[in-house]
């Protein structure tokens, strides 16, 4: 079973994520910040991680900075969740692979899909 990593400060929207995630068949772990998320990191290994931007002790933003710097050999792609939409707000991303944002209020439906498309086996298009 595919592994999915919740990064968000509120109970309530982590829930709602997980929810919708596993009701898709997928397994979740969560985390409450960045700092959190980057401790479990270490010995937890997600297929895909969804992070909130604006938490207390570490943002998703430097959570995904110091997964750029501290697991340089990470495949799992990565989805910020942010209600900012201006490019400057985005600008830190250059230069990290496999990140893509989804502006808030996220569609579970659409964070869902856009995940399992991700996590699509290579092969997925063979005999379509």
């Amino acid at each position: 079973m595919k592994r999915v990593f919740i990064v968000d400060d509120q109970a309530a929207v982590t829930r709602v994520l997980r929810l919708g995630i596993e009701g898709a068949g997928y397994s979740v772990e969560s985390a409450s910040n960045g700092s959190e998320c980057l401790v479990r990191l270490c010995d937890e290994h997600p297929d895909f991680l969804v992070t909130d931007i604006d938490m207390p002790r570490m943002t998703g933003k430097e959570l995904c900075l110091a997964i750029e710097t501290q697991f340089p050999e990470r495949k799992f792609p990565i989805v910020v969740l942010t209600s900012r939409t201006e490019l400057e707000h985005r600008d830190w991303t250059r230069g990290i692979d496999n990140l893509s944002f989804m502006e808030k209020p996220v569609s579970i439906r659409k964070l869902v899909a856009h995940i399992s498309q991700c996590l699509a086996p290579d092969d997925a298009s063979i005999g379509a």
